[in-house]
């Protein structure tokens, strides 16, 4: 038997299921697989995904007492090279540790 592995999904694909879990947090049938196929990834993908994230979306909203005071201070280390950028978008990048990352991603491309 081969061993299961886990899917590693790019950065376009993350930025676009973090894009999607920002307008809404629960996809319909028709939605996911639309997302699926745009995306290149099979409906169950998409859907354990979207599971996963909102795990992770409650565990940080239960740790967190109020998210508005945290997004007033800037990050003071603004990047001047547009390469370097484009360098960290094309980066694999890993939902479980790369949430400042993806962050900053949603946040340039509003």
């Amino acid at each position: 038997k081969k061993k299961h592995t886990r899917p590693t999904f790019t950065g376009h694909q993350i930025f676009a299921l973090e894009k999607t879990f920002e307008r809404t947090k629960y996809l319909a049938g028709p939605e996911r697989a639309r997302l699926a196929y745009s995306l290149g990834m099979t409906e169950s993908q998409v859907k354990v995904w979207f599971q996963n994230r909102r795990t992770k979306w409650r565990k940080k909203s239960a740790l967190e007492p109020s998210s508005s005071s945290q997004q007033a201070g800037g990050s003071g280390g603004e990047r001047a090279a547009s390469e370097t950028e484009d360098d960290e978008y094309n980066k694999p990048l890993d939902p479980d540790s790369d949430d400042e990352k993806i962050r900053l991603l949603l946040r340039k491309h509003r």
